[in-house]
């Protein structure tokens, strides 16, 4: 007899370990748990708080590189780029970063096809609200959708690499043609948690041989100052070690509560609330369904989990939503989504019924990147690359 049952359309196993602290359980690759039922992941979000404390200690980092940063571009126009795209965490940090820190940010748009119009309209609001000059970049729409396609022929979890790679990409090629030399971004391992490797894996050169074993469009080539979906390890080194842009994510030291953020600009910026957590891009209703129905995974309760972790959200009322089918798995969108890549719902199902694999089936640069792990390790404290970077290949399990 199965010790499996379905539970909101998701496969849930009768035996399945909680942790007695958050809210991960054990269908979340790579976790383990203490004598106490805690799980590493509960481990990792604690020893992540004493590198990166939130206190008076993280806010004097953050005056102290706020400082240093904008002496070094008094004679420039720009102090930082920053990524935004209408959802709360980006439009908040554009909020501190013009009316607390006092910068002059350029704030960047990757669009790559699929933006929700809702957050759209409350990038427009909050840069024209706080005199930010905004610049979109476009994706190529042929390399956009042949990637996306790719994905889902691939089988794997990280269907959304190409966006992420074109966001990091956009956000590198604008900074270094605008000779500026930091970049800012909104995420908290508070708020947001840190993802198993093998949901979320980020590596430009696997993107370039999936695209290569399951594409039909050839991707551009890599140029420093024009931003496409090319961002292996030599285009980070280039970035990071020999432009020296740094890259810093300002929310491990700002006590950033999402609550209080949310009120701050829907009543500052008139900010309007897109749906749930990533749905500023329509294609993540897509997402979350092939996630739900394919892998077992359900990205709400890692994020939950951060949130309990932080004190941030009950853990009985995420107990309660854990395993819910996400409000942005709406039909009508994912059926929007299936149309604008070109291919029918015959096509999407039976990519959705191929055995699941990971990146590991893949040619990759892993090994690469587990050799090179101290020279990681010391690029991510000195903000030369996102400092959950490190984290991610060696501390998320598989």
């Amino acid at each position: 007899m199965s010790n499996k049952v379905i539970v909101n359309g998701r496969e849930t196993d009768l035996k399945m370990t909680i942790c007695t602290r958050c809210v991960q359980d054990s269908t979340v690759p790579g976790i383990s748990f203490d004598r106490k039922g805690v799980c590493n992941f509960c481990d990792l979000h604690d020893k992540m708080t004493q590198l990166f404390p939130n206190d008076e200690r993280g806010e004097a980092y953050l005056k102290e590189f706020f400082t240093k940063l904008k002496q070094q571009n008094k004679h420039k126009k720009y102090d930082c780029v920053v990524g935004i795209s209408g959802g709360r965490d980006s439009t908040y940090l554009i909020y501190k970063i013009v009316k607390d820190w006092k910068l002059r940010p350029l704030a960047v748009h990757f669009n790559d096809g699929f933006d929700n119009p809702v957050a759209g309209e409350n990038m427009l609001k909050a840069v024209k609200k706080l005199g930010v000059e905004l610049r979109t970049i476009t994706s190529d729409w042929r390399e956009a959708k042949d990637l996306k396609i790719s994905f889902l022929k691939a089988s794997t979890p990280d269907l959304n690499l190409g966006t992420d790679i074109g966001i990091a990409s956009s956000l590198y090629g604008v900074a270094h043609k605008e000779k500026i030399n930091c970049i800012l971004i909104g995420q908290s391992f508070r708020t947001e948690g840190v993802k198993p490797l093998s949901w979320s894996y980020f590596d430009g050169d696997y993107l370039r041989n999936v695209q290569r074993k399951f594409g039909t469009v050839k991707l551009r080539p890599w140029k420093p100052d024009q931003p496409n979906f090319n961002l292996g390890i030599k285009e980070m080194f280039y970035y990071s070690v020999i432009k020296g842009i740094k890259t810093l994510t300002p929310f491990y030291y700002h006590n950033y509560v999402r609550a209080e953020a949310e009120t701050i600009i829907k009543n500052e910026l008139d900010w309007v609330y897109p749906g749930a957590h990533y749905f500023d891009d329509l294609y993540h209703s897509l997402i979350k369904y092939v996630h739900r129905l394919k892998f077992n995974i359900d990205l709400n309760m890692n994020s939950d989990s951060a949130l309990v972790r932080s004190r941030q959200l009950d853990r009985q009322v995420a107990l309660e939503r854990a395993h819910s089918i996400y409000k942005i798995e709406q039909d009508d969108i994912i059926e929007l989504c299936i149309k604008r890549l070109g291919i029918s719902r015959a096509d999407f199902d039976r990519y959705l019924a191929h055995p699941p694999k990971t990146f590991r089936d893949y040619k990759t640069s892993y090994n690469y990147i587990r050799m090179a792990k101290l020279p990681i390790y010391i690029m991510s404290r000195l903000d030369l690359i996102p400092k959950v970077a490190y984290d991610k290949y060696f501390n998320c399990g598989e």
